[in-house]
């Protein structure tokens, strides 16, 4: 007997459940399961299965394919369920998101709706891009891989399938291609490979590939042990499997061979694929999509309302609320539009009406910056906090080759041989607005190189707990670079080196940042502040040898418990007195003396521009200025603040600094 992989086979809902499921528990942050983000790679290979099967099939039976069948399918089976949730959800949004967040869910909506939500989210992930918790829509990445993947291979397939050798030949190239590219490239760019579509095709086309090669042959019904290893490879990927050491790249094969073992041998009768068919399997199985679709944004907003759970009962209670709401867009909204019958035509113009609304409202949300009017005049003080770190990087660039290649150089001030050179971490990022204000005035071309987390000392090098191994090589990566190019900078008069000094000492964050930790190496020396006192002894004299005058820019107080996003919120919600903001949003002077006290010490040596007291009165630093908040968070301070300091920087830019 031949396979016929048009046949229904339950055992593939079945696969689908442990996908959803794993998923669903690891965003939901059930402990042990720290791979369970790898769900996505099992439905990318069923996915990669079942398609690959429809298009060869027929392509087998008529000698070529229906693209308008093909995209009317899965019209019928994505569409309407994905409108549902993204109109349900944006009321929510609409009535809960500050207006910085509801201006980003607008962007990904646009995003998602157009089926490049993971090119958005690539594009968008950073040091200061908002949390993955306020991100609605940041599940709909794999949907766009998916529909990209829709129109590559149905391509594909126009293009060489009447050469069928060449064809196969293609996939098995692409396949190599796509696979080699992402084990490659995960450890320096683990973002690009986790959320584009060409280093993750080689998963979908796993699929494709095991069904044009098993299409017309009796099913495989090997020994049971091919459907245990595979269930043991994809189980066993959804718990070891460790972002921490780069992913996808070389982890992702284990769930991916693990799926594909199961779907070759998934006609086999085993107590595996018995177990897959189960009533309970597969009816999970077949609400997978919606469930899907609904869990992250359940589990979003909930979160995002409540602050947090009270423990693993209220998250179990928010997980049957997905569910629920899975069941009733499957029977309600999936269910009935699979079943219908519509010409091309009608399916197009049901489409069209639910697109055009969500591309109107994610515009409206953009267009009109999230709608502030909808909170009162406090709130919006720190609202506009939320908000106020944007800036204009449009002249940043990085050189391809020659001097300070593969460094990231901003330009600031009028055109012209840089004069003054900042050099910094992420606070130099926060003080951009100043620093360039300043420079305007002043009239002086300068330079800014900046990269977050990465003390601006030579010889020093950091393992931080917040970034990824190729995110500290790339800080020392850059050091070197900027101490072999800097003679390139021979207009240089003075240097200014900004960074979060107290972090550095210290090793660790404050407050909301506590459980950051930074561990500084170099010189020999056994701990941080003598890390810091032995880089700067080794920075200073080389910078002031090749430039004249280097100063250090003095750390503004940290505000511990303060962050205006989630100050924002809870007042926006009415869930913080005017008692418990001044709680938040101030802290003993004593108290930041004391925390800067290790930084201060170990750059005693170094000319220093203060500018500390800016924030300070009396015994109290304060986020809020006047009717205004300086700090985005509990150490970055806004771009209207930066603006309020740039008189701080004046005689750097006029060449008067270390003169007076």
């Amino acid at each position: 007997m031949t396979r016929n992989a048009g046949t229904y086979r339950p055992e593939i809902d079945g696969l689908r459940m442990i996908a959803v499921v794993a998923v669903v528990l690891y965003h939901f942050g059930l402990p042990g399961l720290g791979g369970g983000f790898a769900g996505v790679d099992v439905f990318f290979v069923i996915s990669g299965y079942l398609i690959g099967g429809i298009l060869w099939r027929e392509a087998e039976a008529t000698g070529r394919i229906s693209l308008a069948r093909f995209y009317i399918r899965r019209v019928k089976r994505l569409a309407p369920a994905f409108f549902a949730m993204v109109l349900a959800v944006s009321l929510v949004a609409w009535l809960v998101l500050l207006p910085f967040e509801l201006r980003a869910y607008g962007k990904s909506l646009i995003a998602a709706t157009v089926f490049l939500s993971n090119v958005l989210f690539y594009r968008d992930a950073g040091y200061f891009d908002t949390g993955a918790e306020t991100k609605v829509l940041l599940h709909t990445w794999s949907l766009s891989v998916e529909e990209q993947f829709y129109i590559f291979l149905p391509l594909v397939c126009l293009l060489l399938l009447r050469w069928k050798r060449v064809f196969l030949g293609a996939l098995w190239l692409c396949f190599a291609a796509s696979l080699a590219s992402s084990v490659w490239l995960t450890p320096t760019h683990q973002t690009a490979t986790f959320y584009l579509f060409p280093f993750r095709a080689w998963e979908l086309l796993a699929g494709v590939l095991l069904a044009i090669h098993s299409h017309g042959r009796a099913p495989l019904k090997a020994g049971a042990w091919v459907s245990w290893l595979g269930l043991a490879l994809v189980v066993g990927s959804l718990v070891m499997i460790d972002a921490a050491r780069g992913f996808p790249g070389w982890q992702v094969l284990f769930p991916v061979l693990g799926t594909v073992l199961l779907l070759a041998n998934g006609q086999a009768g085993n107590a595996v694929n018995a177990a897959l068919s189960l009533r309970l399997p597969v009816f999970v199985g077949k609400i997978s999509y919606s469930l899907y679709l609904w869990h992250w944004p359940v589990f979003v907003l909930s979160l995002y309302w409540r602050g947090a759970y009270a423990g693993w009962h209220e998250a179990a209670l928010w997980m049957a609320l997905s569910v629920v709401l899975a069941t009733l867009s499957w029977r309600y909204v999936e269910t009935p539009f699979r079943r219908m019958e519509p010409g091309g035509w009608a399916v197009l113009g049901a489409l069209a009406m639910p697109s055009v609304l969500a591309l109107g409202l994610g515009a409206l949300a953009y267009v009109k910056d999230g709608l502030p009017s909808r909170f009162d005049s406090a709130t919006q003080a720190h609202i506009a906090a939320s908000a106020d770190f944007l800036q204009d990087f449009s002249r940043c660039y990085v050189p391809r080759e020659g001097a300070f290649e593969g460094v990231e150089l901003c330009p600031i001030g009028p055109e012209g041989a840089p004069e003054v050179l900042i050099w910094g971490d992420s606070h130099l990022r926060a003080m951009k607005e100043g620093l360039e204000q300043a420079a305007w005035e002043a009239q002086t071309p300068a330079l800014i190189i900046w990269r977050a987390g990465c003390p601006p000392l030579f010889g020093v090098e950091k393992t931080e707990s917040y970034a990824t191994a190729a995110q500290d090589a790339a800080c020392a990566t850059d050091k070197a670079v900027i101490a072999r190019d800097m003679a390139t900078l021979a207009a240089v008069r003075d240097v200014l080196l900004v960074g979060r000094w107290s972090y550095y000492a210290s090793g660790t964050g404050v407050g909301r940042d506590l459980h950051n930790t930074i561990a500084l190496s170099g010189f020999g020396a056994a701990d941080n502040p003598g890390v810091l006192r032995a880089g700067l002894a080794e920075t200073l004299p080389r910078l002031t040898a090749q430039f004249g005058r280097v100063h250090v820019l003095e750390q503004m107080p940290e505000i511990p418990l303060y962050d205006s996003r989630d100050v924002a919120r809870q007042m926006a919600h009415g869930r913080l007195s005017a008692a418990e903001l001044g709680a938040l949003a101030t802290v003993a002077r004593a108290d930041v003396d004391a925390r800067q006290a290790g930084a201060r010490e170990a750059l005693s040596t170094a000319p220093m521009i203060r500018i500390g007291d800016a924030v300070c009165e009396g015994a109290r630093c304060s986020a809020l200025q006047g009717a205004a908040s300086w700090y985005f968070d509990n150490n970055h301070i806004t771009n209207t603040a930066a603006r309020a300091l740039a008189g701080a920087f004046k005689p750097l830019f006029e060449g008067r600094l270390g003169d007076e």
